[in-house]
């Protein structure tokens, strides 16, 4: 066997590597676009391949493969065919999608890509010859049928991202929500400092402040959720231009109900196919959602960097675990590396959001946008990002963090906000003269207020008690 064989598309005789599965369409895409040397996602190809699987169970179900057309599939072929779906969405032939995401803009492409391979293989398996010119089981008219890419390409997009969503990142988030919340309940009984401004503020306990870390978290996780319902109509069966030529009006509602039942998401067809096939407003919607799990996952990371710093001239109300030396010049410096980790990804993943939003507003003309394969490239590097940070964070930063008891405590006393707790007694006025003088003589509030005879032992007691200050009344 030479090095290169030759196959034929509509446009004529195209050369290709050998043993490739892709043909001559995908062949002229690789060279078209030599753009960027990264490739469709593999959660994109894996989504790709259940698309077709979908469509050809329902083709199938509805009689079309094997009814009348240009060439009906023998059952053999049939199976054949669906074989090589499933293989694709298992992710077996991975290699043979070099098509670069910045291609056409409706994915066509990536799509016909899947066609090739799926074909050829099928026809491989079907005991047939995949090299032979005159396909028997066709890319076009068999593997696309009913289909066009402006209806798949974005099922495929939705099925991708709402998969990783479920499977990557809410996990992820589960796993750092829960150790936050178990340190939340460990460290209930340690009082220290409250910080507005990065000023000195009422007290607290060290468990409030990472028990409202946990509740983000928690709330990130029903944003999550909420990203994967935006994806839920799925605009497989508008085919073209949403009016469904070509196509058997169960079509979409059959391809939906297979990949819900594959996936164990809630996808159903679109309720109007003209939006779903024109616009992209439900993955500007869904990013919209991990725009704001990122802006959580930043904040979380910078208040946990900012609790751990020191150690000897900073807050170091937390202890982080030390994972690797911090500096190439400062000896014995150790770094909250996993804390900037994850805030680089979430800056990323705002970054992303910009991309998504521009191409969801400008890309969409008429009938189709023309800004998929970026948006999806997006989409899943920041899911596939942020679970694999949030993941690290939890389990080699969040798990090891240690409580500083006697760093937290010993602020208390010293805090002027401390005279908040007399403005029951004195007034607003006379509280804020008292933190002013407390500070010019370095002085405690209590060590002042006794000084003045401000309130009886007791009263001042009370007024200045820092635990009945972490909770109302």
């Amino acid at each position: 066997m030479t090095d290169f064989r030759v196959e034929r598309d509509s446009m004529g005789e195209v050369r290709l590597p050998a043993a490739a599965y892709y043909g001559a369409q995908t062949q002229r895409a690789v060279e078209n676009f030599p753009i960027s040397g990264q490739t469709l996602p593999k959660e994109l190809i894996h989504a790709l391949g259940l698309v077709k699987w979908a469509a050809a169970e329902a083709n199938r179900d509805l009689g079309r493969l094997t009814g009348t057309g240009k060439r009906p599939l023998s059952e053999r072929e049939v199976e054949a065919l669906v074989a090589a779906c499933r293989e694709v969405a298992e992710g077996r032939w991975d290699d043979q999608f070099p098509v670069d995401v910045y291609q056409t803009g409706s994915g066509t492409s990536s799509n016909m890509n899947a066609n090739e391979v799926i074909a050829n293989r099928a026809i491989e398996l079907a005991g047939g010859d995949r090299f032979q010119i005159e396909k028997p089981i066709h890319p076009n008219d068999h593997v696309n049928m009913g289909q066009s890419t402006n209806d798949m390409f974005p099922t495929a997009i939705h099925v991708a991202v709402a998969v990783a969503i479920d499977r990557q990142l809410i996990p992820a988030l589960e796993t750092a929500r829960s150790i936050l919340a178990a340190k939340s309940s460990q460290w209930a009984d340690i009082l220290k400092i409250g910080r507005t401004h990065l000023a000195d503020a009422t007290p607290l306990t060290l468990g409030q402040e990472i028990g409202g870390m946990a509740r983000q978290l928690e709330l990130s996780i029903e944003r999550a959720r909420q990203a994967i319902q935006a994806l839920r109509e799925l605009p497989a069966g508008g085919t073209a231009v949403g009016t469904g030529i070509n196509t058997h009006p169960e079509f979409g509602r059959r391809v939906a109900e297979f990949l819900s039942r594959c996936t164990g998401l809630p996808f159903v067809e679109a309720a109007n196919h003209f939006e779903a096939n024109a616009q992209r407003d439900a993955l500007v919607e869904c990013h919209g959602h991990l725009r704001t799990v990122a802006t959580t996952l930043f904040n979380v990371a910078n208040n946990i960097r900012w609790l751990a710093s020191g150690p000897r001239c900073a807050f170091y109300e937390i202890q982080l675990p030390d994972l690797q030396p911090g500096s190439s010049i400062m000896p014995g410096k150790v770094n909250p590396v996993l804390c900037e980790s994850l805030m680089q990804v979430a800056a990323r993943v705002m970054g992303n959001d910009q991309t998504i939003a521009l191409c969801g507003a400008a890309g969409g003309q008429f009938q189709l946008n023309i800004m998929m394969p970026v948006m999806a490239h997006a989409a899943l590097e920041s899911v596939r990002l942020m679970a694999a940070a949030t993941k690290a964070f939890a389990e080699l930063c969040l798990h090891g963090m240690e409580a500083n008891r006697e760093v937290c405590l010993a602020g208390v006393e010293k805090s002027l906000s401390m005279v908040t707790g007399l403005n029951l007694y004195i007034g607003y006025q006379q509280a804020a003269a008292l933190a002013k003088e407390a500070f010019a003589t370095g002085k405690t509030i209590r060590e002042l207020c006794r000084e003045k005879k401000i309130l009886p032992e007791d009263q001042l007691e009370q007024a200045l008690d820092p635990w009945r200050m972490t909770r109302p009344g």
